[in-house]
């Protein structure tokens, strides 16, 4: 009682004059897609990838203009994505169709300088719907799943060097689990959100089997823990979209058997207390995208209105950060 009502205040008090914002865009500025990724970097967004045959869509804040880049190589969806000495990374993708999508085996990456795409180095254990972040220099690729949307799903965690090229396998994660974003706070990545992916997942098809507990890798200590139940996602999703904003971690929309339409939820969590709180939900609910956070703002743009491929959307929504 004392809890709910304590996470009740703080939400209010937080939510205080606080809502996302759907902001003008001018028609074919972003390309309609989902199971795609928005990554900042050198303080442009890159909106990137998705189901079929998608350009990159570039934004610039300061300017408040859209611009197209080079598109990718190969065509790409379900990967998270980060930004390293410049350049554009992804990772941890599927190729092909549904539902038997296959591993995407290398990295992918764009130089803004130049606008163009190279492929690169080989992942040791390739996956789709994986997590990946980039921590002090190296990279890790965690959990996801081998089989499309059948089966297959893994809690692996590798850590690659860019540098060296060198890939290390490090200790599994206490449970595996796919469509998620993994989110690097103090050194520890932070697993919330996502599923386990089955086809024939009764009675939910692949939606089904979303999981609510968090799981958390100390890189330094090189161990995992899972977070205790208080501190468990209160609206399990897949497909979600997930950042660190300000040492919190901060986990909006997604997509779960709970709703036809995407999730417009957004929940916070900061490490140092149990308890999520809520954000005031998005204009647009959406999954198959990612979360930026800039400029004191988060900025989320794209993905699915709905539970499954569509409809995909074409809207940029950024909201002030209150805390």
């Amino acid at each position: 009682m004392i809890r709910a009502a304590f996470v009740l205040l703080l939400t209010s008090i937080l939510s205080l004059g606080q809502e996302w914002e759907l902001l003008e865009t001018e028609d074919g500025a972003i390309q309609a897609r989902h199971e795609a990724e928005y990554v900042e970097v050198g303080g442009k967004f890159y909106l990137v990838g998705g189901r079929g045959d998608r350009e990159l869509n570039i934004y610039d804040p300061d300017a408040d203009t859209w611009t197209t880049g080079a598109k990718p190589p190969e065509q790409v969806h379900h990967f998270q994505g980060l930004a390293y000495e410049g350049e554009l990374w992804l990772a941890g993708a599927f190729t092909g169709g549904y539902p038997a999508e296959t591993p995407y085996p290398n990295f992918l990456i764009y130089s803004p300088e130049r606008d163009e795409w190279r492929i690169g180095p080989r992942i040791e254990r390739p996956r789709g719907a994986a997590g990946f972040v980039l921590h002090e220099g190296k990279m890790y690729l965690v959990c996801g799943i081998l089989n499309g949307h059948i089966d297959g799903h893994v809690a692996w965690t590798d850590c690659f060097d860019p540098k060296t090229g060198e890939w290390t396998q490090l200790a599994d994660a206490p449970r595996a689990r796919d469509h998620f974003r993994s989110v690097v706070i103090d050194g520890q990545i932070f697993n919330a959100a996502g599923r386990r992916t089955t086809k024939d997942s009764k009675p939910h098809g692949p939606f089904g089997n979303c999981v609510a507990e968090v799981d958390v890798y100390d890189i330094a200590k090189k161990t995992w823990k899972t977070l205790p139940v208080e501190s468990n996602l209160p609206t399990p999703r897949a497909g979600n979209m997930a950042c660190n904003v300000e040492g919190k971690l901060v986990v909006a929309g997604g997509e779960s058997p709970a709703t036809a339409k995407a999730h417009d939820e957004v929940e916070v969590l900061d490490p140092a207390s149990p308890f999520w709180i809520t954000l005031p939900p998005l204009k647009q609910g959406r999954h198959g995208s990612g979360i930026i956070y800039y400029g004191g703002k988060m900025w989320i743009a794209s993905g699915s209105g709905g539970r499954g491929g569509g409809p995909e959307l074409t809207t940029q929504e950024c909201c002030e950060v209150p805390f």
